[in-house]
């Protein structure tokens, strides 16, 4: 009934699906991790309420997002073992202790001080309170490093050799693994895209209350203005710089992962006098060309090159065995690059209002803030694909194909996994993040209790206010028989 083809191509799916899910939380966590810190270095300077009041609106939410973070996290290292081993056994020389390093540096250092940041600042004091949110922070970017590290290795290897006889990837300079050629590219263009993406969202949560009250300008708090001010100051410097690094990441791209750019571009047919830049088409990888193709002539040349004339190879330069699917790859990036310029449009956008003294008072940018919230997610998740299936067909690029790495299991077993694994995750998860929604819903205030307050009693929890004492009790000491 199945075959070897089709358990493949379900641990491939498994695989990505799980990812996906996991990567939408770190995505915003690791950019709203720096947010929380930024507002508590704000509120001890300043002393300004209003910025308390974000801290503690937004670190309830992050609590949740980084559970569910890490939670879906495990499975993925157990795929590893299990639909992945033979991969696990080629490259664990190579990636097992990047891996460990993350464990052992950046998830230490997030758990042992992310209580601390939850639940510490009347316990601790502001300064080691501060401290704990740094920590947690530094963390999350520590994470992303170890993480995108091995990514990266799998797309450039670099510093190993090949065993003989066992076929084991082994590590010759781990400063060549860590720091592979694509590696301070990615790693760059992730981060960036997790501040956007919690830039992105912090402002439509803004916008939205902002909405929700604009013919109430006196019901609007400062902490919401405030959210949306700086939400507004990331999308306007940030969405430009992420621009540019994926130009320059391109460009590294083209030259360590030739097949991949042209899977991106749609170049099915080598260009000796400048390429087009294909805005539109639908690839045939079967009949190897872009049907319905619109382009604008030499453009691609222009930004790939930096000349109008300069060629490019296509997949005509390129086995058929060795091409990744087109289709998938071109029309990911299309939606990653539309959303990254939409970014840039709603900054530019809010410099304006801002200059006009509208930034307020705008429902339009406001309802357009509103439909980007969740923008930043659609375009990590279109760059990832990207990235990884234009990878294909390798797990270690140029090295290790994926039917090579898979375990031999049975399809209707992974299929029957896989099954189990979206039922679990949209269930689970799905009531994870419709109750963040319903925290954004409510807005940022003043004055709220702290998260530590709202965990510290059950009777206050349960929302029982306890009966007043006495006043003669409130002050005298028990005395003896009472």
């Amino acid at each position: 009934m199945f075959d070897a083809a089709d358990a493949v191509l379900l641990a491939r799916i498994q695989f990505a699906f799980t990812v996906s899910f996991h990567f939408l939380f770190p995505a915003f966590t690791i950019g709203l991790a720096s947010f929380l810190a930024v507002l508590n270095g704000l509120w001890m300077w300043t002393k300004d309420g209003k910025y308390l009041d974000l801290f503690r609106y937004w670190v309830k939410i992050f609590a949740l997002a980084f559970a569910m973070g890490v939670v879906s996290g495990i499975v993925m290292s157990y795929q590893f073992g299990t639909n992945w081993s033979v991969f696990s056994d080629r490259a664990g020389p190579v990636i097992g202790a990047p891996m460990a390093y993350e464990v052992l540096s950046a998830f230490f250092l997030e758990a042992g001080f992310l209580g601390i940041m939850l639940f510490g600042r009347e316990r601790v004091g502001p300064v080691l309170h501060m401290i704990a949110c740094l920590a947690v922070a530094v963390g999350t970017a520590i994470s992303a490093f170890w993480i995108l590290s091995v990514n990266s290795w799998m797309h450039t290897p670099a510093g190993f050799e090949i065993d003989a006889e066992t076929g084991q990837f082994l590590p010759t300079n781990f400063w060549e693994v860590i720091f592979n050629p694509s590696f301070p590219y990615r790693l760059m263009h992730t981060v960036t895209a997790a501040y956007l993406t919690t830039a992105f969202i912090v402002g439509g949560v803004a916008a939205l209350h902002l909405l929700r009250h604009r013919n109430r300008r006196d019901k609007v708090s400062p902490a919401t203005r405030t959210m949306f001010s700086m939400a507004m100051w990331m999308a306007a410097i940030f969405a430009p710089v992420q621009i540019f690094l994926g130009d320059i990441h391109g460009l590294n791209t083209l030259e360590h992962q030739p097949a991949k750019v042209m899977a991106m571009e749609g170049h099915f047919e080598s260009h000796p006098e400048g390429a087009p830049l294909y805005l539109f088409g639908l690839p045939n990888q079967d009949e190897q060309r872009l049907d319905y193709a619109v382009g604008i002539p030499k453009l691609s040349s222009l930004i790939l090159k930096h000349d109008l004339n300069a060629p490019l190879d296509g997949l005509d330069t390129i086995p058929r065995e060795d091409q990744p699917p087109v289709a998938i790859v071109f029309w990911s990036f299309r939606v990653m690059v539309t959303i990254g310029f939409a970014m840039l449009g709603i900054g530019l956008w809010s410099l304006i209002a801002r200059w006009r003294g509208m930034l307020f008072d705008s429902p339009m940018l406001h309802r357009a803030a509103l439909v980007m919230a969740p923008s930043g997610l659609i375009a990590v998740l279109a760059g990832w694909i990207t990235t990884e299936v234009g990878r294909q067909p390798f797990t270690v690029y140029g090295h290790l194909r994926t039917v090579d790495s898979v375990a031999p299991l049975d399809a209707a077993a992974v299929g029957a996994s896989l099954i189990a694994f979206v039922v679990i995750y949209f269930a689970v998860f799905g009531a994870g993040t419709y109750y963040i929604m319903r925290l954004m819903n409510r807005g940022p205030v003043s004055a709220e209790p702290s998260l530590s307050d709202s965990f510290d009693s059950p009777i206050r929890t349960a929302g029982i206010t306890p009966a007043p004492q006495h006043p003669s009790r409130k002050s005298r000491p028990v005395q003896p028989g009472e």
